[in-house]
């Protein structure tokens, strides 16, 4: 079994969906389906049940991931060590931080963070980068990024998370002409029967922000998918949903047709920086150091 079968493999144990996997390792369908079905006929028994709409390890399939994964990952930690030592050289010369933030985030609300980096390691310059957030891990998978800012939890077995950068309430977007445009405040029980986003990210991590059902068990509805936050922000003023966002959208995304109400009664969204595990740095860790130095932030 290649390295890229295992992958495929592993990956697809931890999406149960073709389609996410394909996308996550920028393949097609079918080049996710021959490694899987090859590697049935060779061990004579189904990985997976799959149907149109179900996909599910069977107890070989479980089997095989718990004997896999932790052998693919001291693989990838050898190549990505060997990697590191490869680069030490121009690290030593001055390696610049890649550092994304998704929907772009509250850049000048961090940057006595942005600042103090660079006057303790002017070494490292500093390079921001905006992510979607209906695709938040891509970049740091594809290795394009070297941290991402994403709000927690972030439940990834490929991904490591840091200290808390920084806490936010949160807020709700609506259109001027909604219902609740005019309150003072709301709270995620007067969203029993809204419509909210939808969003092609884990269920865990979109209902951090968006939750599926109120305090009291009441549905909210699931509308259109959204990936960045100029789709967002077009449906929600045009009334075709609303959407719990992070409070800096208040400052940085001000619309004449958007309203901005606070939420109540639920806890500060903390967000940290994330990077691929088994791929810490030197300018990785630094990074972290300074946040772990400063303490979170509160905005």
């Amino acid at each position: 079994m290649e390295l890229r079968d295992i992958e495929i493999f592993l990956t697809l144990a931890e999406e149960l969906h073709f389609g996410r996997t394909a996308e996550r390792l920028r393949l097609t369908s079918a080049r996710v389906s021959q490694p899987v079905k090859k590697q049935e006929r060779q061990i004579g028994a189904l990985l997976f049940d799959r149907s149109s709409h179900h996909v599910a390890l069977t107890p070989v399939g479980r089997r095989l991931r718990e004997d896999l994964q932790p052998a693919y990952q001291a693989l990838r930690k050898g190549l990505d060590n060997a990697r590191l030592a490869a680069r030490t050289g121009a690290e030593s010369a001055g390696t610049p931080l890649r550092l994304g933030i998704v929907g772009g985030g509250p850049v000048d609300d961090l940057r006595p963070v942005f600042d103090a980096f660079a006057g303790r390691y002017p070494e490292h310059p500093l390079q921001l980068r905006s992510i979607p957030f209906g695709r938040p891990f891509d970049s740091l998978r594809r290795g394009d990024l070297d941290l991402a800012v994403l709000w927690l939890p972030v439940r990834e077995p490929d991904l490591a998370v840091g200290p808390v950068l920084f806490t936010v309430p949160f807020v709700l977007a609506v259109g001027v002409r909604h219902r609740l445009a005019g309150r003072e405040s709301v709270t995620y029980e007067d969203l029993a029967g809204e419509t909210t986003l939808a969003a092609d990210v884990p269920d865990y991590w979109r209902a951090a922000v968006v939750p599926f059902r109120t305090p009291n068990g009441q549905p909210i509805h699931v509308g259109p998918t959204v990936d960045g936050w100029m789709e967002l922000v077009a449906v929600v003023a045009n009334g075709e949903l609303v959407a719990p966002v992070h409070a800096h959208a208040v400052r940085y995304h001000a619309r004449p047709d958007l309203v901005y109400v606070p939420i109540t009664g639920v806890p500060d969204s903390r967000w940290a920086p994330v990077w691929r595990a088994g791929a810490e740095s030197d300018v990785i860790r630094a990074f972290l150091d300074l946040v772990t130095d400063l303490g979170p932030l509160h905005l």
